[in-house]
């Protein structure tokens, strides 16, 4: 379960109770800080708080101004400077060296607000971007979480002003181009309108192929990652929903069969793990007909691998330079892992580090900050 899936879940229990609620979400992030722009946190009337702002750090505080937002009916732009080392609530000795901007939006009975938007953005069918207007002067009015527009430009909820509305619909196409987040200033009659763009991906869907018990672990994990698990295999005995739950997708199929049902896409992982060569093999020469998939896992030896080939091959067929880079095999990173659970651990890390685009290697080599903030700037516009 996602983040956001989990935050709405907890919302629903709350809505059914008739409990008033506070949404805050990290709309911008100078420096350093634990969590980056889009963090989300759930907050009661009653004071629980579900989610995360930070590492624990600015929680205690939130709950406060969570609270007389609520009071006040009004949504809130708070300012958390880890820089200064005077700020008696988050300065002293935390050493993130950031400047965080909070927004806190009540959440009325009867006014779902900012949460019929979260909905949207749980489940998509495609990419999506949620606009989230503030305003770094205090003062003036934050009008907080406003739209969502999918990949195909279909709008969700409204922006009074139409040059602003156009404005920020046209910067939703640099969003979508570049596959991430962007920050806006919009000049607007003499004042200054900011704006998070957050761009959001579809859940990772993660296809195992094969149903033993290491597939068990790999599913659990993945789902605690809030990515979709598919179960794949020809055997009823192994894959049911009793052995793998109810959230996993179970298909029982002969190869010839399976990615048809599946259709995998440029979000999905499939992982070669039955321990039947002939099954493993048919998937991976069928999902040569899929080049959008961009990770191709098979569990074994090197050899393992090197057998499919030779198969292929015996085929006359010969894999591109393309086909081949989207192979990884063996499976997973270099974790020295041995059981069942550190070898999900290696794989589903190896999944996350293509699906981010990073090398996965050693945090204390990067010569740089550990995130790229460059796109953190504002960008400055005139309507």
């Amino acid at each position: 379960m996602s983040e956001i899936e989990s935050i709405l879940e907890v919302y629903e229990g709350l809505k059914a109770q008739g409990q008033a609620c506070v949404l805050a979400t990290v709309v911008h992030v100078e420096g350093s800080s634990y969590r980056r722009a889009g963090a989300r946190m759930l907050v009661a009337e009653n004071g629980m708080m579900h989610g995360a702002i930070s590492g624990g750090c600015l929680e205690g505080d939130a709950l406060k101004k969570a609270l007389l937002a609520l009071h006040q009916r009004q949504n809130k732009l708070v300012t958390y400077d880890t820089n200064d080392e005077d700020d008696a609530v988050v300065g002293a000795q935390l050493g993130c060296n950031g400047v965080i901007q909070v927004l806190f939006e009540p959440v009325l009975p009867g006014n779902e607000g900012p949460m019929a938007f979260l909905r949207k953005m749980a489940a998509p069918a495609t990419s999506a971007v949620l606009i989230t207007l503030f305003n770094l002067q205090k003062d003036n009015i934050q009008p907080g979480t406003s739209m969502h527009i999918d990949a195909n430009l279909n709008v969700s909820g409204q922006i009074e002003n139409p040059d602003l509305f156009e404005a920020v619909k046209a910067d939703t196409r640099q969003v979508f181009a570049q596959q991430r987040s962007i920050f806006g200033a919009y000049q607007l009659n003499g004042a200054t309108q900011h704006a998070f763009l957050e761009y959001h991906n579809p859940a990772i869907s993660l296809v195992l192929i094969g149903a033993g018990n290491d597939a068990q672990v790999l599913a659990r994990m993945a789902e605690l990652m809030g990515w979709r698990v598919n179960i794949a295999d020809g055997r009823p005995t192994h894959a049911n929903s009793q052995r793998f739950g109810p959230a996993c997708r179970i298909i029982v199929a002969k190869p010839e069969k399976l990615l048809q049902q599946l259709q995998p896409d440029e979000r999905s992982a499939v992982v070669l793990m039955t321990h039947n060569f002939p099954y493993d093999l048919a998937i991976f020469k069928a999902l040569l007909d899929f080049p959008q998939v961009p990770y191709i896992g098979i569990l074994g030896p090197k050899k393992r691998y090197q057998r499919m080939l030779d198969a292929l091959h015996d085929e006359s067929i010969t894999l591109t330079p393309a086909q081949a880079a989207r192979v990884h095999a063996p499976v997973g990173l270099d974790l020295g892992a041995e059981n069942a659970a550190e070898i999900a651990l290696s794989v589903l890390s190896e999944i996350l580090a293509v699906f981010n685009r990073s090398s996965g290697g050693h945090l204390r080599s990067r010569s740089g900050p550990i995130h790229d903030k460059s796109h953190y700037v504002f960008q400055e516009k005139q309507v």
